[in-house]
């Protein structure tokens, strides 16, 4: 399944409108000879699986047997030319009729209203938001052997699409790598004599793509929901918090790379772009900052370089360095045309003092900073306007960064059971008033939030919300800035 991934996708025609349906046809075609029709429908189950992540399985196996029954008719030796057109055209029908089998999507109606070409190119365009929190959960090994053993071809049809549809936002090549060798895996340790010893072998020998797999999803749901600037700023403040002693200078460098190497391979259907390139990243970090740190020298020992990274990523935030207080940039520094910049390494500063801070709190002042930049250098008063969010920074900034503090820091230092009794004992005292069940259930509910986005790859999109409403009262009610 090397060849030409991507071009699956033009089932869609969106890459094709200028080049006519000829060219969409033998593109298919093309794709579905040199695949075969198990491989070119093994792809369509996982491509169309991370396009509609929320779709159930069955409605996604009645398009998938739509798709491979178009590309089976159509391509065939001795085919009408006009079939492929003919059949997508129907299939566009089909998923505008009511009570249609395939995936649900709000702007279907919308694409209905359309005609022909456009109402095609439309649908094909439709996508489900990715899921935040991954869903997938791999059965004990004696379950896996018994559904396998029940039906082999239900079991993988079910595997790629539950799999791809939680990780769908990792790079085509890596998921289709990854849910390959399972399911190698499991067809070869489910026949084995001894299974357990098989399952432990295959675990071990697929850690690498497996791990990569998990990464990238998540590195990638964070590209896609932050963009290029503000990935690199988390990279970034990811490295600070790991290594508070070294300076934006060495570390600013090292996460533009990373952004980069996000922006080359989670899109794309190179091979090995993501552990080509994530590899000649990994070494630039060790070169640079090994030396000047035990832990990143530990995890940069190994000669495997992906499984050097996954190490450095695991790296937990180091104790905070007592540094003087940062310096803010000034009302003419942040109008620059290196704005941004002075922006970002004064929250870089915030970081390396606040090491328990994670992400999800670190994204939302940076939004914040870049709102005011946007809202005061455009504004005639400029001076006036940055003066007074500045003071309503002062004001704000304090409350937020001692809840955000007390709740990730207790929660990274505590174990679970004794960070839920620190809760209850804080509202207890805040609260002398409340009855046993409304504390019961705010405990559940900040404990929740503290275990999804207190830890480093927290979902972007999902904990961002949440911290407005956990720390909305940090800024005493009103117009908070943060």
């Amino acid at each position: 399944m090397r060849v030409a991934l991507a071009l699956l996708l033009l089932l869609a025609a969106a890459c094709a409108e200028h080049r006519g349906k000829a060219y969409v046809r033998d593109k298919v075609c093309q794709e579905f000879k040199t695949l075969g029709k198990e491989d070119f429908r093994t792809l369509t189950i996982v491509t169309n699986s991370r396009k509609f992540s929320n779709a159930t399985f069955e409605e996604i196996s009645h398009l998938v047997r739509e798709i491979v029954s178009l590309a089976e008719t159509c391509c065939a030796e001795g085919a009408d030319p006009s079939c492929y057109d003919d059949g997508s055209s129907a299939l566009s029908a089909k998923s505008c009729s009511g009570g249609s089998p395939f995936p649900d999507h709000p702007g279907t109606a919308g694409c209905c209203a359309q005609e022909g070409l456009e109402q095609k190119l439309c649908l094909a365009a439709l996508r489900h938001p990715p899921q935040q929190l991954p869903r997938y959960l791999q059965p004990s090994n004696e379950e896996l052997c018994q559904a396998f053993k029940k039906d082999p071809k239900d079991f993988a049809d079910r595997f790629l699409h539950e799999y791809a549809s939680s990780y769908g936002q990792a790079p085509l090549p890596v998921l289709l790598g990854s849910t390959r060798t399972f399911l190698s895996m499991v067809s070869t340790c489910c026949i084995s004599p001894m299974p357990t010893v098989c399952f432990l072998k295959e675990k071990l020998e697929r850690k690498t793509i497996s791990l990569l797999t998990l990464m990238s999803n998540r590195v990638c749901s964070r590209f896609m929901a932050y963009g290029k600037d503000k990935v690199t700023f988390s990279y970034l403040t990811s490295l600070a918090q790991k290594m508070p002693s070294a300076s934006f200078e060495d570390l600013f460098p090292l996460a533009e790379d990373a952004a980069e190497v996000f922006s080359e391979c989670c899109d794309s259907v190179a091979e090995d772009c993501m552990q080509k390139k994530l590899s000649e990243h990994t070494a630039k970090v060790c070169s640079t900052l090994s030396a000047r740190d035990e832990r990143f020298a530990d995890c940069c020992k190994g000669k495997n370089l992906m499984q050097n990274y996954f190490c450095i990523l695991a790296l937990p935030p180091a104790p905070a360095l007592q540094l003087p207080e940062a310096q803010k940039p000034t009302n003419e520094q942040l109008c620059s045309e290196e704005g941004a910049r002075h922006a970002t390494r004064y929250l870089f500063e915030l970081a390396r003092r606040h090491t328990s801070i994670p992400d999800a709190f670190l994204s939302k002042l940076y939004d914040a900073a870049k709102e005011v930049r946007e809202e005061c250098c455009s504004a005639k008063a400029t001076s006036a306007c940055l003066d007074s969010k500045r003071q309503q920074m002062v004001e704000e900034l304090p409350r937020f960064l001692e809840k955000a503090n007390q709740l990730c820091g207790q929660y990274t230092e505590l174990n679970f059971l004794d960070f839920k009794k620190r809760l209850r004992d804080s509202l207890v005292q805040k609260m002398p008033d409340a009855s046993p069940e409304l504390l019961g259930q705010l405990v559940e509910q900040r404990a929740d939030f503290a275990s999804t986005c207190c830890p480093p790859n927290s979902p972007p999109l999902y904990c961002a919300s949440k911290v407005s409403a956990e720390l909305g009262e940090a800024c005493g009610g009103g117009s908070c800035l943060l």
